[in-house]
């Protein structure tokens, strides 16, 4: 039987804003197991446990580059320790150059981009030299190339927060816009079901069952129950069943069909996502600060 420690359970309370008590019974019975535990608070306290999965924790910018002809184009998130960095023109400069030297120039990787020459010198140049002058640390996190098949469209939201980068065959450029600001908003998860990773499936059929059974629910009906709550999911989570943002009488793939166009592919970038931020006391620095002051 593991060990729960304090820290544990205010991991899981932290992702999840469940009570510490039901975090502790959860980590109990999960003998451990932080994911495991995340779901057991889903199946009984709802979708409120999965909060942690939207959360925005650092700071930086989504940058995108199309070429002219629309059909080669790149998006690129770099991070920054504090929103302050990311409104910089430098560091804004910094990622607009990043992105366009990843479709010039098709890196293999973060280190390949960033052996790069960008004005003279090379773009792990560049960055490091904005460091030194601003003080703060910044990373260079992913990017994603596109050479499309159709026509590039784009669309970036809240000070390059938000960064959307799609590949539609036909149709104009409002509604490649527009679809683009869709996904911006709805946050697809993939274009269709093919595209939807087979364990995320298997998370929302473990836990439909364990809700259903938990609520009396025969054991002859849960598969058929499970299966249900699956293609609810998939109706939620892919970009060509989602009902469209500004009529939500039609699906986006109803919408693109009706304009005899098609998305081959997107890509859909937040800032920080996926990164937990460290928590500061302010009071606590402060306090060390003057502490150290007097020491000194």
């Amino acid at each position: 039987m593991a060990v729960i420690t304090a820290a544990m359970v205010k991991e899981l309370r932290v992702k999840t804003d469940a009570p510490m008590m039901e975090c502790k019974k959860a980590l109990t019975e999960a003998d451990g197991d932080m994911a495991r535990a995340e779901e057991i608070l889903r199946v009984k306290l709802g979708n409120k446990a999965s909060k942690a999965a939207t959360r925005i924790a650092a700071e930086g910018v989504v940058s995108i580059y199309i070429a002219e002809d629309g059909k080669t184009g790149a998006i690129f998130e770099v991070n920054s320790e504090t929103d302050f960095v990311a409104k910089n023109p430098e560091f804004q400069q910094m990622a607009a150059d990043a992105a366009r030297l990843v479709a010039e120039n098709n890196p293999a990787d973060i280190a390949a981009l960033s052996a790069i020459d960008c004005g003279g010198q090379t773009l792990e140049a560049v960055r490091t030299a904005l460091v030194g002058k601003i003080g703060e640390n910044m990373t260079f996190r992913r990017f994603q190339r596109f050479e499309a098949q159709g026509k590039l469209h784009q669309y970036i939201h809240g000070g390059s927060k938000i960064g959307v980068l799609i590949d539609m065959v036909g149709g104009s450029d409002e509604l490649g816009h527009e679809i683009a600001m869709h996904i911006a908003a709805m946050k697809p998860k993939a274009l269709d079901a093919s595209g939807v990773a087979p364990e995320l499936l298997a998370t929302e059929r473990r836990v439909a069952i364990e809700k259903a059974r938990e609520a009396g629910k025969p054991e002859a009906m849960l598969e058929r129950i499970a299966e249900g709550t699956v293609q609810k999911y998939l109706k939620e989570v892919t970009l060509l069943s989602q009902p469209f943002v500004k009529d939500d009488k039609k699906s986006v793939g109803e919408l693109l069909k009706q304009n005899g166009a098609t998305v081959s592919s997107f890509v859909l970038y937040v800032v920080g996502e996926g990164i937990e931020k460290k928590q500061s006391d302010f009071a606590a620095e402060v306090a060390e600060q003057m502490a150290a002051a007097q020491k000194a």
